[in-house]
């Protein structure tokens, strides 16, 4: 029989927890390969096993969507036989017929203890059958071709590759949050590192439509769109905040407004966290990367909110950044030119080592809560959910 195995590596240190983990990721496995062909999942012996009516013709398809599931450490196209090293035999020189390779070598694994070889023996065993099959030779060092083996308590697994999964922890274990989502590279980056630690994301996008175009919002239900890949369903919150942003150019000087325009932000998205009952905010942001990012000006955007602000990318350089958003197929879309609020009064020369004394003296000027209220009368919600093969519908 040909099924698929799924193995998980940090879920298997949690404890007593660790079924309240293995259910969420066999949910989200579902959710992933929803219209596959998924006819069963079975955990056991602290795996997860993946049982298809057509695996061989949505192999591609499954395989696509397994490298999306977070807390897969790695997944494989496995043959299973009984407890009978010449039924193993039989099937392996079936299999390996319709290989080529110049050398090999064979990794074994036994979980059940009663068998009667153990994995060096099997490795002897099972590499002698293979190198006078195939005539092939073994090479432990850089094979060609790899057999894995893995004896269980009722059957014997083979398979020929293991296909790396993003790893992390499944989305959902960690609460819910809510994410500043820009349209740059940076935000789409960390969003997506924070649902690799298993949370539930939410997104905020602030633009200054009709000060400036509709581009940042089409970019980020675009980019939305991508990371909803890895979380099945998603919102996101369309904020207008060009008006906001005028109020704070009438009456803040010029040097403080970006440090001013991020606490309104962060303050909003508060809003909104708190009606999603989400537990943290996330945010882009980089240390040093640019004016509004020093340590001064992070303490300061920092005391805007009462719930904890993850930075995820703050020891990161931006090359370190583009590498990962090229890999997570955000980068093309981030890099469209946009006219984003940032842009949008934008001082010359903002401040860089702000004081929290000071900023709160300058932000009295304000009504702070009819700004809030304000961003928020107009906000607009967009949902996206993954149908079957995976295609993300927005509504």
């Amino acid at each position: 029989m040909k099924i698929v195995l799924v193995h998980y590596h940090e879920i298997a240190l949690k404890g007593r927890n660790r079924p309240i983990f293995v259910a969420k990721l066999k949910d989200n496995i579902k959710l992933s390969l929803k219209g596959l062909g998924l006819e069963k999942i079975i955990h056991k012996e602290s795996r997860i096993f993946l049982y298809f009516g057509n695996l061989d013709g949505n192999w591609d398809l499954i395989r696509g969507k397994l490298k999306t599931v977070f807390g897969i450490a790695n997944f494989s196209l496995v043959f299973t036989t009984s407890l009978d090293l010449k039924k193993l035999k039989i099937g392996l020189k079936k299999e390996i017929s319709k290989k080529s390779f110049k050398s090999f070598r064979i990794t074994s694994k036994r979980a059940n203890k009663e068998f009667s070889l153990n994995s060096e023996d099997l490795n002897r065993k099972i590499g002698d059958f293979i190198r006078k099959t195939s005539k092939a030779k073994v090479n432990l060092k850089e094979p060609e071709f790899i057999v894995f083996i893995e004896v269980l308590s009722k059957e014997i697994l083979f398979y020929f590759q293991k296909i790396k999964g993003p790893g992390g922890l499944p989305v959902g274990v960690s609460g819910k949050m809510v994410s500043l989502l820009s349209g740059g590279i940076d935000s789409p980056v960390a969003s997506w590192r924070m649902m690799k630690r298993g949370s539930q994301v939410t997104f905020v996008h602030f633009h200054s439509y009709p000060y400036l175009s509709r581009a940042s919002q089409d970019k980020v239900k675009e980019l939305v769109k991508v990371l909803n890949k890895y979380q099945y369903s998603s919102r996101l919150y369309l904020v207008p905040f060009g008006d906001i942003q005028r109020e704070v150019m009438l009456n803040i000087p010029a040097p403080y407004r970006v440090l001013i325009y991020r606490r309104l932000m962060i303050k909003i998205a508060e809003q909104i966290a708190e009606k999603e009952e989400a537990k943290a905010l996330i945010t882009g942001e980089s240390l040093g990367q640019v004016a509004s990012q020093t340590l001064e000006n992070l303490a300061v955007i920092e005391d805007a909110s009462s719930l904890p602000i993850f930075r995820p990318l703050i020891g990161m350089d931006k090359e370190e950044i583009i590498s990962q958003a090229k890999e997570i197929d955000t980068y093309s879309i981030s890099i469209i030119p946009d006219q984003d609020c940032c842009q949008l009064f934008i001082p010359k020369h903002p401040k860089t080592k702000s004081r929290l004394k000071e900023i709160k003296k300058i932000e009295s000027k304000l009504d702070i809560k009819e700004l809030i209220a304000k961003g928020l009368k107009k906000v607009e919600t967009k949902e996206y959910l993954t149908t079957n093969l995976g295609l993300v519908v927005e509504n």
